[in-house]
């Protein structure tokens, strides 16, 4: 079971959780998710689900310091679900057993901080996984493991990483009728949102630029580059945009309950936009917009003129091209006809030679 209300809205702000106050040894204040870990998600989800609706499972391995979970590697383990009986998977317990036996031979400080899968949403089998999880997490630590949802889907704009840890709720039901029945109360566990971060450290920064630099070179701001950044960036909000709607539908509806710490940052949000209803904002905004639509009219006019220009350069200079063509090939065809006739004289002349001979031979 997957509490709603607390993830209806992706905060990765890691201000938002009170530095001040003291943090529970239990707690998990947010989680770091380097780009090894992004790009062996991503390895595993094509080698193993892509074009199924499958999905990969895998290990984090990283630190934990004061609440705050740092997942700086992962390696994936054999998972399997079966689609039909969502309560029916397989998980190689052997395999994870080796793989950690080997890590820790490489690095010792580095321990399972949580599991990853491609989701892209929350499944039943999540809950289960983590309580086999709980089992490799070594006795001395305090901070559960983390859940973390790594989207390898190439049309998404924000961030990829969603983190949640495990609650326990408590439902209190009454068994009697009327007010005097007993109470009854029963845990159940659910998954709380997390802040979630993209962090690197130096040498990480250094080969992701490598990496991207046949991709993508930041250094190089092109019209077009800005643009694409520009639209990305609507487009994100639009979909978180969405996602509020949606929610606030929900508690309208009585589908989810009321968060108030969801609502206070909505307030928050909105108390934070501009007051578009100005005069003077409102001519500003046309007078930029039409400086801007000039600027643009007189480069699609100046590249007209440009180009009709060079086109016209070309037809003249095709022109001149094809006239002295045509020279050579008239002084070709006379060189030709010139040297045509001096053959057929010398031919003659020599006829007449041989007839002269031939006459004195025979006198």
């Amino acid at each position: 079971m997957v509490d709603q209300s607390a993830v209806a809205v992706s905060s990765t702000d890691p201000s938002n959780a009170p530095s001040s106050a003291p943090v529970p040894p239990n707690d998990v204040v947010d989680v770091t998710v380097h780009p090894l870990v992004l790009l062996s998600a991503a390895d595993h989800y094509h080698r193993v689900a892509r074009g199924t609706r499958k999905r990969a499972v895998g290990v984090l391995l990283g630190t934990v310091s004061r609440g705050r979970v740092d997942a700086t590697n992962s390696f994936a383990v054999p998972f399997e679900e079966d689609s039909k009986n969502p309560a029916v998977f397989y998980l190689d317990h052997n395999f994870l057993e080796n793989m950690l036996h080997m890590f820790r031979k490489i690095n010792a400080k580095e321990r399972v901080v949580g599991f990853y899968s491609t989701g892209p949403q929350i499944r039943p089998n999540d809950l289960r996984i983590h309580a086999l999880l709980k089992r490799f997490v070594p006795p001395e630590t305090s901070t559960p493991p983390v859940f973390v949802i790594i989207d390898v889907r190439p049309d998404r704009e924000s961030i990829p990483t969603t983190a949640y840890r495990v609650v326990e709720e408590v439902d209190s039901t009454s068994s009697g009728g009327g007010a005097g029945g007993a109470k009854t109360s029963e845990v159940h566990s659910t998954f709380a949102h997390v802040p979630s971060l993209i962090g690197a450290e130096e040498p990480e920064e250094i080969g992701v630029e490598h990496l991207l630099r046949d991709i993508n070179d930041p250094t190089v701001s092109t019209v077009t580059s800005l643009i694409k950044a520009k639209l990305s960036g609507l487009s994100a909000l639009t979909e978180k945009l969405v996602e509020m709607k949606d929610y606030l539908e929900a508690v309208v509806e009585g589908r989810m309950k009321v968060n108030q710490e969801i609502v206070a940052n909505m307030q928050t949000i909105l108390n934070l936009l501009p007051n578009l209803n100005v005069d003077e904002l409102v001519k500003s905004m046309l007078i930029k917009t039409n400086d801007m639509h000039m600027v643009i009219y007189l480069s699609a006019l100046i590249r007209s003129v440009i180009a009709l220009h060079d086109l016209v350069n070309n037809k003249i200079k095709y022109n001149l091209e094809e006239g002295d063509l045509e020279e050579d090939r008239k002084n070709k065809t006379a060189a030709g006809k010139d040297a045509g006739k001096k053959g057929d004289k010398g031919e003659e002349e020599k006829k007449e030679e041989d007839g002269d001979g031939e006459k004195k031979e025979k006198k």
